[in-house]
């Protein structure tokens, strides 16, 4: 979802297949945006399959992570912002910590039983 930083801005949901970048937003804080629309936060659900790439090389081997990799957007129980990426080994950075100007793409969104329920009615 958005972290609750980014309560102020229009948003709208990622969708599969998109692309999308880290914003710095007037409030100080980033979320993902379409290059097209800075002024729209883009909210990806909790559990989407991410493909990250360009972040900043000096986070990345703080870290002892590369890019492009495929991380699962999550949601921290604790801390000042929530949003955050969880990569292969385990870690799990705030999108805070990714920065601004990382590129990421949607692979799949979350299967939602609602949606699956509503086709099925439909067929």
């Amino acid at each position: 979802m958005c972290d609750y930083s980014l309560e102020m801005y229009r948003s709208r949901p990622a969708r599969a297949g998109e692309e999308y970048r880290t914003h710095r937003f007037a409030s100080g804080s980033i979320g993902f945006v379409a290059p097209a629309d800075e002024a729209t936060a883009v909210c990806m659900a909790y559990d989407t399959r991410i493909r990250l790439e360009d972040a900043p090389a000096a986070i990345l081997s703080a870290h002892g992570v590369a890019l492009p990799a495929e991380v699962v957007f999550v949601r921290k129980e604790t801390g000042a912002y929530q949003d955050a990426v969880r990569f292969a080994n385990g870690l799990e950075l705030t999108v805070q910590q990714l920065g601004a100007g990382v590129k990421a793409r949607v692979i799949d969104e979350v299967w939602e039983p609602r949606r699956e329920a509503k086709a099925m009615e439909l067929a």
